[in-house]
């Protein structure tokens, strides 16, 4: 394959919330008033970077303010957790300080986390802010309708511009993949089957709503001891990707090389019926999460599809690779992504067959590792 075709852009393009999507937001408690923005933490006078507990760099770097600013910054980012956490209670933050703020030097939107504590009993918590992107914004929503994971986020928008807009995302706890598969791969069968069963159901829901990007770094792994075993559950936690790009592979965890250590396990254990069972399971289960969500889903689609959040020859070239994926010529009808992620959840609803590739069955090493090779963040 030609490698020049899995080059992607390396910056996506943010795209301002728009009033009808801040109208929906503001319905289901997502707008904040008050708080800290963006702009205020991009004030800082000064960085260091941030290294881990074995010396190296996390790619993270630690920010200060000026001593009159610091007061100002982190009394906002109190009440904004507030906000996040007790729908606005002071009274909840009077015992809790901010330790440190870190800028991520690598990530699209140059997001901060801000590292907060609890005076009383050194407890800790993260929470995140970040600039506006519509994307994000309808990624982190389907993702709280359609996961088994609910999501809490808010979204401060004082104008129409970018830069007077303003996400606050709680911190989605779970070990990095890469991290988890760098050090923390199980080495018994068991628990390589429980893995591969959930990359299988991961792949599924992503290609299914159309999030793109989930390479190892996007992506984190929660392990929850059980009787006898360990539960896996793999979670998204980048969203900056969703229904923006135009190849159909970009939607397909399965194919990007950093996952190849889970994808293994699944060419070792699991069979074409297995993955196939597994597959149909998950679109069950979206399935009954759309009926019991049905009102905030149709109102999140009646934005979402006439948003524009990817230029249009993306969406020309999806719709074309969707609709011979599927056989289904209304794909290539659709004008925006939101169209598009509109007909594969109506489609999720109507038809039982597994919505993504045959994941793993028949392939080899080879054609799992390398299909968007050279995409970046």
């Amino acid at each position: 394959m030609d490698a020049r075709r899995n080059l992607i852009s390396k910056k996506k393009p943010a795209y301002p919330v728009s009033d009808h999507l801040a109208d929906y937001l503001a319905g289901y408690g997502r707008l904040a008033d008050g708080g800290v923005r963006y702009e205020d933490l991009a004030r800082h006078v000064g960085q260091f970077p941030l290294y881990d507990e074995r010396g190296e760099d996390t790619l993270w770097s630690s920010v200060f303010y000026g001593p009159a600013e610091q007061v100002e910054i982190h009394d906002a980012l109190r009440t904004t957790y507030a906000l996040l956490k007790s729908a606005g209670d002071r009274s909840t933050v009077e015992h809790l300080y901010i330790d440190r703020i870190d800028l991520c030097l690598y990530g699209n939107t140059l997001p901060f986390r801000v590292r907060i504590v609890n005076r009383l009993n050194e407890n800790f918590d993260y929470f995140y802010v970040k600039r506006a992107d519509a994307s994000r914004v309808y990624g982190l929503e389907l993702e709280h309708i359609l996961s088994p994971n609910s999501i809490n986020f808010l979204v401060r928008v004082d104008g129409t511009e970018l830069r007077d807009q303003t996400i606050i995302e709680e911190h989605i706890i779970g070990l990095p993949g890469d991290a988890f598969m760098r050090d923390q791969l199980p080495d018994n069968r068991f628990d390589q089957v429980r893995l591969s069963k959930e990359f299988v159901k991961f792949n599924e829901r992503c290609f299914v709503r159309l999030l793109g990007d989930m390479h190892a770094g996007n992506w984190v792994v929660d392990i929850t001891p059980d009787f006898e075993k360990l539960h896996f559950r793999m979670r998204a936690i980048d969203f900056d990707q969703q229904s923006h790009h135009a190849r159909r592979q970009v939607y397909l965890p399965q194919y990007f090389p950093t996952n190849n250590p889970v994808i293994q396990f699944g060419l070792q254990h699991l069979t074409e019926p297995t993955v196939d069972q597994y597959q149909r399971e998950e679109r069950a289960l979206m399935a009954g999460r759309l009926r019991v969500t049905h009102g905030r889903y149709a109102e999140l689609m009646a934005v979402m599809r006439e948003d524009l959040i990817a230029p249009e020859a993306s969406v020309t070239a999806l719709g074309d690779s969707l609709a011979r994926h599927y056989a289904i010529s209304d794909f290539r009808e659709a004008q925006t992504m939101g169209e598009l992620v509109w007909l594969s959840l109506e489609l999720l609803q109507r038809r039982a067959e597994p919505a993504s590739m045959k994941l793993l069955s028949g392939a080899t090493a080879a054609d799992v590792a390398g299909d968007v090779q050279g995409y970046g963040v």
